[in-house]
């Protein structure tokens, strides 16, 4: 297994990109590709002790960097010789199996849907993160990538999804939930209420396990492996997730220093609170697949430290041998809605 991996992309590049890429080789037994300037990496490589190249690791030499603040629906275009635009070129040409990058997410978006493309048949390609649940988790889709939706979009970010939680979370017969303000199906704006209706409808077929409306609250104690939203919903639903998990770290460990006792009492449950701070911390994932593009990308978090980048390879290479992909091709045609044109019946392409 051959993963690509912008070595230029985040806010800690390359030297965490370098370090994770080479602990992923020793802990995985995967091959990597690190796509970026090459005397730059040799250096860090250098500075870890590393006078060779570590055996199961590429330069793929990149002279540009794509920065976050260049415009990211153009920035692919107008850098051909980026990191990010060499390394998706490499994916899109089969030499690897996947690509992971901690850089820009919308310029990610952009170069993936427009130089790797969406699966046929996929309208949106969606943003998938893991967020922790009172139940081990559970997959969020769309998180970003499409702020404004149609039925159809949710329609088939819900069947994705629920393969993705089947084949890489393990979960057997995922429970789908549509994310709204009320458990009634008549709740929400007319978006979610016609979702509602085709997601129902899946469900009825056996095709997805569809259970209804789902609030915020009980996506978050547990109750669904696959939250399904629009875009700009979801992405709030996750940065809320992310400053309540914080907010509560720092009060938490403000408390526990307050005093003598308290600080005893930190102790006491020391490994609760490592677990707590394991579960909440978005590295031990490694990263948020970019789903319905037609290879395995995975966008990493801009702050990722090596443990991260190491993490979100082990991501890809679950995701490129999980046969996610291949689970959408082969049931394109139920993801798909049917459009009456002069009284006759035709599938939109």
């Amino acid at each position: 297994m051959k993963i690509i991996v912008d070595a230029m992309g985040g806010d800690n590049a390359p030297q965490s990109n370098v370090r994770g890429a080479v602990a992923a080789i020793q802990e995985y037994g995967v091959e990597v590709i690190l796509v970026g300037r090459g005397e730059e990496i040799l250096r860090c490589l250098k500075n870890d002790g590393m006078d060779n190249l570590p055996a199961g690791l590429e330069i793929a030499h990149a002279d540009q960097v794509v920065e976050m603040c260049d415009n990211p629906a153009t920035a692919f275009k107008e850098k051909k010789d980026s990191s990010l635009t060499v390394g998706l070129n490499l994916l899109k040409e089969g030499r690897g199996e996947a690509f992971v990058s901690a850089g820009s997410t919308g310029a990610l978006l952009s170069a993936a849907t427009l130089m790797v493309k969406r699966i046929k048949g996929i309208r949106r390609a969606a943003l998938a993160p893991v967020v922790p649940t009172g139940k081990g988790g559970a997959i969020l889709i769309d998180a970003g990538a499409t702020a404004e939706c149609t039925p159809e979009y949710l329609l088939q970010f819900a069947f994705m999804g629920s393969y993705y939680a089947e084949r890489v979370l393990g979960r057997p017969e995922p429970k789908v939930g549509l994310l709204n303000i009320g458990a009634e199906p008549s709740k929400g704006t007319d978006l979610q209420r016609e979702a509602h209706v085709l997601l129902t409808k899946a469900g009825q077929e056996g095709r997805i396990n569809f259970v209804g409306n789902i609030e915020a609250r009980e996506a978050v104690y547990g109750e669904v492996d696959v939250i399904v939203s629009d875009g700009y919903s979801g992405n709030i639903f996750l940065k809320t997730m992310e400053g309540t998990g914080g907010f509560l770290a720092k009060e938490l460990k403000a408390m526990f220093k307050k005093n003598l006792i308290t600080k005893l009492g930190a102790l006491c449950v020391k490994d609760g609170l490592m677990g707590f701070k394991k579960l909440m911390d978005a590295g031990e994932v490694g990263g948020t697949a970019l789903v319905g593009i037609s290879k395995p990308v995975i966008k990493a978090h801009g702050s990722s430290d090596a443990y991260a980048i190491k993490n979100a390879i082990r991501q890809a290479a679950t995701f490129a041998s999980s046969g996610i992909i291949e689970d959408v091709v082969e049931n394109i045609d139920h993801m798909r809605l049917e459009k009456t044109s002069g009284g006759n019946t035709e599938r939109e392409i």
